[in-house]
């Protein structure tokens, strides 16, 4: 069974791995080094490093990135103005990167803050013209990069990560053409370190958080299953 959905169309760095050409950026959402999207990110960087990757990980949470101000200078001087933190360092990483692979839970149906400042970081490397009709999206330059979204979430029903993952569609899709977009979803993830516990833990788990001990058995074959499809997706290169 798989769970992948392929959509084409500073302090915090402290993993690095030199190797050949493809280079892989890694943006961790979460805020727990052992939770279940970083469990999803630590075996998709497993997979990478197999194929020698040059792999540099920023934890969101530890970064120092401030807010956008939507002062628009970004149209004018094709980067952002913002100085006093590590935007500069990391945009560089963003514009080098071959694979960008997003790891995050989903908190109230979106991401956490700190991803978030990150992402609407992204503003500069477009212009943006409103027009009658709506808006216009222009990168300073067309990318070609494969985009992994790897995403946890307590919820039973993967359309409650729908928000995140239309929010990178569209963001892939402006950036870009040639641009890919993977993701995988794992769902029914409450409790930190959840997807790596085995079936006994489950079943111990699972009357106290208000769930079945008879979905234990599944649910533990089906989280190997999303820690195994992550490492895979790792180990591809980029088809561009």
């Amino acid at each position: 069974m798989t769970y992948v959905t392929i959509l084409k169309n500073s302090d915090a760095i402290y993993f690095s791995n030199k190797g050949r050409n493809m280079k892989v950026l890694a943006l961790n959402g979460s805020p727990r080094k052992s939770g279940n999207s970083s469990s999803l990110l630590k075996e998709f960087l497993n997979g990478a490093t197999n194929i020698d990757s040059e792999i540099t990980e920023i934890v969101a949470d530890k970064a120092d990135i401030k807010s956008c101000k939507g002062c628009l200078k970004c149209n004018v001087y094709k980067e952002c103005v913002i100085k006093g933190d590590e935007w500069s360092q990391l945009s560089k990483s963003i514009l080098e990167a071959d694979t960008i692979v997003i790891a995050s839970p989903i908190y109230f149906h979106h991401l956490p803050g700190p991803l978030k400042l990150i992402i609407d970081r992204f503003r500069s490397f477009v212009d943006v013209r409103v027009t009658e009709e709506g808006i216009n999206h222009t990168p300073w330059q067309s990318w070609t990069k494969r985009f992994v979204l790897l995403l946890s979430l307590g919820s039973s029903a993967p359309d409650d990560a729908k928000p995140v993952i239309d929010l990178f569609r569209y963001m892939t899709e402006i950036m870009g053409k040639q641009n890919s977009l993977e993701v995988l979803t794992a769902t029914r993830l409450q409790m930190n370190g959840q997807v790596k516990m085995n079936e006994q833990r489950l079943s111990g788990l699972y009357p106290r958080i208000g769930l079945s001990e008879r979905l234990a058995h599944n649910d533990y074959l089906r989280n190997q299953d999303f820690l195994k499809q992550a490492y895979k997706m790792g180990q591809l290169e980029p088809s561009n």
